[in-house]
């Protein structure tokens, strides 16, 4: 499998619900998003921020934190799971995301806050949280387009909640310039990494997962698309990956990393210029040390945090839509997570 044609065709033959499409209009769908108009004024008289959501929808939570944590005024919490912390108050913004609007988790913590008095901003395509939020003072509720699995639906997602955060002044705005920028970069990116389009980088960080077991090493600041990563393996490329966190695995894990069978492991390390220079030691270290033929690195390129990320989430929603094709696998095939909602829906 060494040109374009042949990929083409596994596209053609395993991609019945257009990841790939979905996938190559990230860049359009973030740039969609910062573009919406969102009537809420600037408020900063928040403690805090808690974010629900689950799966694909959950993950732009887990970015925001990153950034809030890096350079923001106030702290940003994401739940994933039923109800809300025992310690949440109505002083604390809830961001709801649920893609289809009808996530059981997100719904219950929802109608909790509600219950408690809180103010609740919804992003859904529809469904209860839509129907919920309507007839809701002091809340808000934004649509995004329909029609594609939550976990491709990340541009859509994530830049609704970025321009949320915006608008409220929690995080500053980029000016139109940086912003402009910033998604013609991300397009080359896109372009570069693209399943039947790109240069072939990507094809060989996925060849090189074939057979083996994915470990995933990020310095914190990027743990969030580093997690994501590893949960898109999970989904598109249904393989188990494990992902840690630097300097913490260097306290624990590492001791399992010095005895592992490395001729069995394909390992991702992610990079950022901006690290702190002791994390930056720590990863030389592990590449010098612990790499195995099988290593790579993803230097996350940007002028900011935010475009890292976005960097990162972007490059490797293709690795593992290419590592499911080779593989024989519809990237878009759910079957264990539909089981499961039928049976949840019938108790």
């Amino acid at each position: 499998m060494d040109n374009n044609h042949s990929i083409s065709d596994l596209v053609e033959k395993l991609d019945k619900q257009d990841m790939c499409g979905f996938t190559r209009n990230f860049v359009n769908d973030l740039e969609s998003s910062f573009a919406t108009e969102i009537e809420i004024d600037q408020d900063l008289d928040w403690s805090g921020v808690l974010c629900l959501g689950m799966g694909g929808s959950g993950a732009g939570g887990d970015f925001l934190k990153t950034i809030s944590d890096h350079s923001g005024g106030i702290p940003f919490v994401v739940w994933k799971d039923y109800g809300l912390p025992s310690w949440w108050g109505s002083d604390w913004l809830v961001i709801a995301t649920s893609y289809s609007g009808n996530t059981e988790e997100t719904l219950d913590g929802v109608t909790s806050a509600l219950e408690q008095g809180g103010t609740v901003i919804g992003i859904t395509s529809g469904g209860k949280l839509e129907e919920i939020l309507s007839d809701t003072n002091n809340s808000l509720c934004l649509s995004i387009p329909s029609g594609q699995m939550p976990r491709s639906a990340f541009g859509h997602l994530f830049g609704t909640q970025l321009s949320i955060c915006w608008a409220l002044g929690i995080f500053q705005k980029p000016s139109k310039e940086d912003i402009t920028d910033m998604l013609t970069r991300l397009r080359k990116l896109s372009s570069d990494a693209d399943v039947t389009r790109g240069n072939g980088l990507t094809l060989s960080m996925a060849k090189s997962m074939l057979g083996k077991q994915i470990g995933i090493i990020s310095p914190t600041l990027l743990g969030s698309a580093a997690n994501r990563f590893a949960c898109q393996l999970n989904e598109n490329s249904e393989r188990f990956a494990r992902h840690v966190n630097l300097p913490e695995m260097n306290h624990n894990e590492i001791v399992a990393w010095g005895s592992a069978d490395r001729n069995s492991n394909s390992d991702i390390y992610f990079s950022w210029e901006g690290l702190q220079p002791r994390v930056n030691a720590r990863l030389n270290w592990m590449l010098e040390e612990m790499s195995t033929e099988s290593s790579w690195i993803i230097n996350c390129e940007g002028q900011s945090l935010l475009e890292c990320l976005l960097y990162a989430a972007h490059i490797t929603d293709w690795v593992s839509i290419i590592l499911a094709l080779i593989e024989d696998k519809d990237p878009s095939e759910m079957n264990p997570i539909i089981s499961l909602k039928k049976h949840l829906s019938s108790i």
